[in-house]
């Protein structure tokens, strides 16, 4: 395609779009020799109202054109949400470019709804109401789409047509997985759509199947407990007559995928396992981001508590000096104690030197392990070097500390040295498990599918 003529599409530039098309009247034919997009989708792209109205003017045939993404300029157009875009382009091929299907058989309505355009729905419901029927290669519906893109507003302007056309059987149809749109709304506990769905004041005739199975054998009730469940929608769902399947077919074993993706059978959940559910992390709907600023939150805690423990260890420090034989007789540890001590070391170390080893042991592990994990957590963030020097200072620190209050000197060189080995060995050892823990899972799975087979 003539670089000129991509340049005028880009900028909207329609006096432009004229003189080229003087200078060689067959350039537009010649667009349809190439594989990239048509002028007329660069200017869908760019919202360039005028020059789509020229180009069409010329060629009106471009609107049928499919981009090398798999996509019409009236799918653009409706993504992007120019309402002007697609009124010419409806007035050039109708209800005939609404049921188009692009890449993963999408129409342009599928588009739309995925992006929440309400305006653009309405003119394409308008053109054909035909489209709001068409199925996506997954088997979704505009319904499906979205409930899964979150457009409430989208949703309930389908739901008002669907009502008013007497359609209500679209809510019922099921995706490739066999869920509906009230199973896809439980998973999510998206209480605003299931509300809707199930409020009679809309114009709702009852026609909703509160209890259709999905291919799992799952009834929208059952995909919700097993997301840990929702006490306001379950209530929602029991009131319009939701049941789940063991309560008409209690011997009924259902496998299921938890949302950490293991394997399971649907049975009753006692009230502690439904609350260990509920705060479960799932990686499937919370960001990254989120997981990691817990995890900062949580090693900062470890840190804290493990550098207090070391300042203030179990059973306190010696307030005072004592050697045994000398003239303690004013002492008030002397009665108590027959070992030799300074003021500030440890009454554990002094008293019980193998526990005292043991608490430091894991007392260190701890902190170094949450230091490790701030490291970790922080890669890629500015300052990354400040965060470092912060870090080695507050081993420094812990590490003085300790050889101060303990009283054995080898025990001290131990975790001095210990404390020099840890950093280095920690993110190694952690690497090392991690990856010998996911081969084992990877190989137990393999066992358990070779089983199965045989």
């Amino acid at each position: 395609m003539d670089k000129r003529l991509i340049d005028a599409a880009k900028k909207g530039d329609v006096e432009k779009l004229r003189n080229l098309i003087e200078e060689d009247p067959f350039l537009l034919r010649s667009v349809s020799l190439s594989d990239e997009e048509t002028p007329l989708h660069i200017a869908c792209i760019a919202g360039h109202l005028d020059f789509v109205k020229e180009l069409l003017t010329h060629r009106p045939g471009f609107a049928e054109e499919l981009s090398k993404d798999g996509f019409t300029p009236l799918h653009v157009a409706s993504s992007c949400g120019d309402v002007g875009i697609v009124k010419e382009l409806l007035k050039v091929g109708g209800s005939r470019l609404c049921l188009l299907k692009g890449r993963e058989t999408r129409v342009p309505l599928h588009c739309t709804v995925s992006k929440g355009r309400v305006k653009v729905i309405t003119k394409l419901l308008s053109a054909c109401l035909d489209s709001i029927a068409e199925v996506t290669a997954r088997g979704e519906t505009c319904f499906h789409l979205a409930v899964k893109n979150n457009r409430f507003e989208a949703f309930k302007t389908l739901c008002e047509y669907v009502v008013s056309f007497d359609k209500e059987d679209l809510l019922n149809k099921k995706d490739e997985r066999g869920n509906t749109v009230l199973h896809l709304a439980s998973s999510r506990k998206q209480y605003e759509f299931i509300d809707l769905l199930t409020d009679k004041s809309f114009g709702f005739k009852g026609e909703l199947e509160v209890n259709s199975l999905n291919e799992k054998g799952l009834t929208p009730l059952d995909v919700l407990l097993s997301q840990g469940g929702d006490c306001e929608i379950e209530e929602i769902l029991t009131l319009n007559g939701a049941t789940r399947v063991q309560e008409t077919n209690p011997f009924l074993e259902i496998p299921i995928e938890n949302p950490q993706g293991e394997r399971n059978t649907c049975r009753p959940k006692s009230e502690s396992k439904k609350l260990q559910d509920y705060f479960k992390y799932d990686k499937t709907k919370e960001s990254a981001s989120k997981a990691r600023n817990t995890l900062l939150v949580i090693a900062v805690l470890i840190a804290t508590a493990a550098y207090q423990a070391v300042l203030s260890p179990p059973g306190g420090v010696w307030q005072d000096d004592f050697t045994p034989g000398t003239d303690a007789k004013n002492s008030t540890t002397a009665a108590t104690a027959g070992k030799r001590h300074r003021a500030g070391q440890a009454v554990m170390g002094t008293q019980n030197q193998v526990s005292y080893g043991l608490f430091l042991l894991f007392n260190s592990i701890g902190f170094f392990m949450s230091l490790h994990m701030m490291d970790f957590l922080t890669q890629g963030l500015s300052m990354k070097f400040e965060l470092r020097i912060a870090l080695f200072a507050l081993v420094a620190t812990y590490d003085t500390c300790m050889v101060a209050i303990t009283p054995s000197g080898y025990v001290s060189v131990f975790f001095i040295a210990l404390s020099v080995v840890m950093p280095i060995v920690m993110p190694l050892l952690t690497m090392v498990v991690r990856d010998y823990r996911k081969g084992w899972r990877r190989c137990e799975s393999s066992s358990s599918v070779a089983a199965v087979g045989i």
